[in-house]
């Protein structure tokens, strides 16, 4: 310990005139830490817009909610990779939090400090100057005065001398200048007093200055410089911490990206392609052999109205021009039917009996093809595809209708699981009157039920058009054979009976039968609305069973139900047949259903089950 004390002041004593320089090295210490602040900050904003602009990016080549992109495994790699590198992009941010917490704020705070403590420092150093100054200049006065005084007493004794040795002069001269003589040395002899202890007590100061108080000084500014040069080192150690604690993350970034990539697998894509967009239409058959030598040998003549003729443009194939096959036209379009000739039509008339005993089937076809019509106008009108997805292929409408019926489903079991809450709920109102009123539950409850009915007819109505999409969904089988409408009609043979169900049997394609205007009727039924049996008991009026006051008003904006207010009387046309509601009428125009726990009920004693529900 003594030793490094001994090393310490010898350094002190080797800068003890370099106190200017040292308060410049400092000075320019605590620049170079604000140099470094600023630099940690400007890394910290370029982490901070890199991050910015990383997530900007991310979100700019974002799937949009229209697109349908997630079921391709390589857009679902994209949309990964996008994910992990809005993630790195955190990363990045972390780092300029870590940044602006734990470098620049601690060096900002630590140069503030660092500043007070040099001043603080070379302030006592200038202090102790000044004072050791002052002693010196203090020194030099008594030494000057000690000086004059001395040669004041040489000059008086030397007058003294002169005088005593002068036979002219008087004893009173010669007396007065000894005591002159003898005043000069005793001043002297106090100046050389005062200067010698003066002296002392200087050396004393000079000797605590130089290596007591300067010292310390110039100790507490090494320590404090050390102190800035560690802080330095660990501010450069965290800098560069803080880029290695986020390179794990980062690394499982850039491995989740990897991993998205090698999830890609183009033959499941591939498969997906064909499964979204496969028709279910069945291949075309073969085209059968068209013979046109059997028109020859039904005309008459040539010279006859029967006679084909040759230049009849359906007749013959226009060259050049290749025949398109019905599953690769438009939508919404037929494929055209050729022209029979002049002759087929006549000897069809002339042969075939007359069908006017089914112009029944024959209406209800055509009034179903004008409600079919109806609704594709409307459709188009409004500007949406059909509710039935009748526009879509077999197979694309099959998949359409099962996906509503399963999100039906869903929303059933969601209000299926609401209801079973409310009514435990409501069981335990039932047994803790003190936790609620169990009437206050009952329109929820209400509610719930009519949306289960309104779910319930709507996956009737969509499960009939799967079941209408899966019946005519052609199976595999045997290719179909494809004649022409020419070769059909050459062929046919003329019917013999006038029975309807044959001429059902054989009505042409596009023509309505009684199985499709059955199945039509069906889908109709299934459209109709919820309180239909409201509108069915319109016709007749239910005779008065007794009377109700409301006890809570109700305000009824559902379908079939009426609104009260409180203290209202009404009359009861139907009581409560155990679903918690009751049919009341207020006139003879207004009636509708109220709930049970709302009102009073007082039922005549000649109704059947009369009873008073409070």
């Amino acid at each position: 310990m003594n030793v490094i004390k001994i090393e310490t002041l010898l350094k002190v004593q080797q800068l003890q005139d370099q106190f200017d320089n040292l308060e410049k090295h400092t000075q320019w210490g605590i620049d170079f830490v604000e140099k470094y602040t600023k630099f940690v900050k400007e890394r910290s904003e370029i982490e901070l817009n890199y991050a910015r602009q990383i997530r900007n990016l991310s979100k700019k080549y974002q799937p949009k909610k229209k697109e349908d992109e997630n079921k391709y495994t390589w857009c679902r790699a994209f949309h990964f990779t996008l994910n992990e590198l809005n993630d790195y992009a955190g990363q990045h941010e972390l780092v300029a939090e870590n940044m602006i917490s734990q470098i620049i704020a601690e060096l900002t705070r630590y140069t503030q400090e660092l500043k007070t403590e040099r001043k603080t420092h070379f302030h006592d150093g200038r202090k102790a100057q000044q004072q050791i100054e002052a002693s010196w200049k203090q020194l030099e006065l008594c030494k000057r005065k000690f000086e004059r005084d001395c040669k004041e007493a040489d000059r008086a004794q030397q007058y003294f001398e002169k005088m005593d040795a002068d036979i002219n002069v008087t004893k009173a001269d010669v007396e007065k200048a000894r005591q002159q003589a003898q005043m000069r040395h005793q001043m002297a002899s106090d100046s050389k007093s005062e200067y010698s202890s003066y002296l002392q007590k200087f050396n004393q100061e000079q000797n605590d200055h130089y290596y007591t108080i300067i010292p310390n000084i110039f100790q507490k500014i090494q320590v404090m410089e050390e102190k800035r040069i560690d802080r330095m080192g660990d501010s450069l150690k965290t800098f560069a911490d803080v880029d290695r604690q986020i390179l794990p993350i980062i690394g499982k970034c850039l491995d989740g990206m990897t991993q998205a990539a090698d999830s890609i697998e183009s033959k499941t894509d591939s498969s997906q392609v064909i499964e979204s967009y496969k028709s279910g239409f069945e291949p075309p058959g073969d085209v059968e052999f068209e013979d046109y030598g059997q028109a020859m040998k039904r005309t008459v003549s040539e010279t006859s109205l029967t006679s084909s003729r040759p230049d009849n443009k359906s007749d013959r194939p226009s060259k050049g021009k290749s025949k398109t096959l019905w599953p690769f036209i438009k939508k919404n379009k037929t494929p055209k039917q050729s022209k029979e000739p002049l002759s087929h039509r006549f000897n069809d008339l002339m042969t075939s009996k007359p069908k006017m005993h089914c112009l029944r089937s024959l209406r209800r076809g055509l009034s179903l093809k004008l409600l079919s019509l109806n609704a594709h106008v409307r459709n188009l009108i409004e500007g949406s595809n059909p509710e039935d997805f009748s526009h879509l292929p077999p197979e694309q409408r099959r998949k359409k209708l099962q996906a509503k019926i399963d999100d039906i489903s869903k929303d059933i079991q969601k209000e299926m699981d609401q209801r079973d809450a409310l009514t435990k709920m409501k069981e335990v109102y039932v047994k803790n009157p003190q936790m609620g009123d169990p009437t206050s539950v009952d329109p929820r409850l209400a509610e719930i039920a009519q949306n289960i009915d309104k779910l319930q007819v709507e996956a009737q109505k969509f499960e009939g058009w799967l079941a209408e999409v899966e019946g005519r969904m052609p199976v595999k089988s045997d290719p179909p054979r494809r004649t022409s409408v020419l070769y059909e009609t050459q062929n046919s043979t003329p019917p013999t009976n006038n029975n309807c169900t044959q001429d059902r049997e054989s009505s042409p394609e596009g023509s309505y039968t009684d199985e499709q205007s059955s199945e039509v009727q069906n889908k109709v039924q299934t459209e109709t609305p919820e309180f239909d049996e409201f509108d069915d008991a319109d016709e007749e009026i239910l005779p008065t069973i007794g009377t109700c006051k409301a006890i809570y008003p109700f305000e009824g904006h559902n379908e079939g139900t009426i609104a009260v207010t409180e203290g209202e009387l009404l009359y009861v046309i139907e009581e409560d047949k155990g679903d918690g509601w009751t049919r009341v009428r207020r006139n003879e125009e207004e009636e509708g259903y109220v709930p049970t726990s709302y009102v009073e009920v007082f039922l005549d004693s000649n109704a059947k089950g009369a009873i008073t529900y409070i």
